[in-house]
């Protein structure tokens, strides 16, 4: 089979396309771009977008510049597809300075991410639709006056268009902000203030509202003891946070309450019962005991934790692991088991985003955690977990959501 020549197929696409660094410098075109534009290639490349293509001084009302850039901005902090609104340009003659010559193009932003999830490039394709504008599909001749109340009407409903955009834009804002303060509000550990030595973090979901379902606590106890735990709800926004911040509770509840961490799963599991949202939620539920040098832990479903030793050995906590919660019919009573620790050992909580990768099998997941845990053993808990998720490639977001707990024993 004869290898695809990728820069032979991008320069012979019919339309017109643009690449763009973050700064939105335009740094390779396709030869359908110069031929759209009037523009040499060697005009293009290295020149901001809106210097290319720039605004008719003489067209006041023209919002062309403006509105790619409203884009491209967003593209960047969203780093997610955008399709523009019809814009209406006026392309410069290059043979009659001062001349313009009005095009009108549907644009589609599309960003191009890195492996730290930053966006590297962002593809700008335009679709000219002038042809259409200036006549109509059936071909019958137009006078003059009804051609260009056709481009005013177009004109004025693509402007209609990138307001509603706007406000619906606005709108999502205010939203996500509502979400992401309550969700705040749901994850507090007040107990967490008591431990020098546990860090925690907690990265959302790229997209949506960035609102989700995974949650972390910490739960002093008498004697010394504390409780860790991480949790995750099934899906994302807002339903999928609201059931998360009844569970933890729930659970925070139980935990105060109950001797052993099997039996706050056993209570927070008849309570998902009566939560619909809340069936296959995944629950691990540690309690970590200095006088006995024991930890003793239960999940529900969930990835197992892992005790790193100073010598950047690990160990899977995978002896007492039930299915998820609501997974049963019938109650039965969940395993639980305590293995000893040493002095200097670091215990690991974590949800699933932190490992799972499309296409891939957990197993290798978890061999590239204990791989990365392995070289971090000496650093202190903050800085574990910084390394660890840039480590893992997953410092600026994922596709999940992720919580992460790193307690030095």
């Amino acid at each position: 089979m004869t290898e695809l020549d990728y820069a032979a197929l991008f320069a012979a696409t019919p339309s017109p396309y643009l690449v763009l660094n973050p700064a939105f410098v335009i740094v390779e075109v396709n030869s359908a771009y110069p031929d759209a534009t009037r523009r040499e290639r060697d005009e293009l490349i290295g020149r901001r977008v809106f210097d290319a293509v720039p605004d008719n001084p003489a067209e006041p009302d023209d919002e062309a510049v403006r509105n790619l850039n409203a884009s491209l901005q967003r593209v960047l902090a969203s780093r997610s597809p955008e399709a523009m609104a019809v814009q209406r340009y006026h392309v410069p003659i290059p043979d009659r300075p001062g001349s313009f010559e009005e095009r009108w193009w549907s644009p589609i932003n599309t960003p191009i991410l890195a492996a730290d999830g930053t966006v590297a490039w962002i593809i700008h394709r335009v679709e000219d639709v002038t042809a259409y504008v200036k006549h109509r599909p059936d071909r019958r001749r137009r006078n003059l006056v009804e051609r260009e109340a056709l481009e005013a009407e177009l004109y004025a409903r693509a402007r209609q268009l990138e307001q509603l955009n706007e406000e619906l834009r606005e709108a999502h804002a205010r939203e996500r902000q509502v979400a992401v303060t309550s969700q705040a509000a749901m994850l507090q550990a007040p107990d967490l203030a008591h431990h020098d030595d546990v860090a925690v973090r907690y990265l959302q979901a790229t997209g949506s509202l960035n609102v989700c379902g995974d949650w972390y606590d910490v739960v002093d106890l008498p004697d010394g003891r504390f409780a860790a735990a991480v949790g995750d709800v099934v899906g994302h926004g807002l339903e999928a946070a609201s059931v998360m911040g009844m569970l933890r509770s729930a659970l925070s509840a139980a935990i105060r309450t109950l001797e052993r961490p099997a039996q706050a799963l056993e209570v927070l599991g008849l309570y998902a019962r009566s939560v619909e949202e809340a069936l296959n939620t995944t629950v691990v539920n540690t309690m970590i005991d200095p006088r006995s040098q024991l930890i003793i832990y239960s999940s529900a479903g969930h990835p197992p934790p892992i005790l790193l030793h100073p010598d950047g050995s690990c160990d899977l906590l995978d002896m007492a692991t039930d299915p998820p919660l609501g997974a049963r019919p019938d109650h039965v009573p969940r395993p639980q088991a305590g293995p000893h620790y040493t002095p200097g050992d670091t215990l690991v909580l974590y949800t699933d985003g932190l490992i799972e990768r499309r296409g891939e099998d957990i197993d290798e997941g978890l061999a590239r955690l204990t791989g990365a845990l392995g070289r971090y053993t000496a650093h202190d808990p903050q800085d574990l977990a910084d390394a660890l998720l840039g480590d893992l490639g997953v410092d600026g977001g994922s596709r999940d959501d992720i919580a992460l707990i790193v307690i030095r024993l």
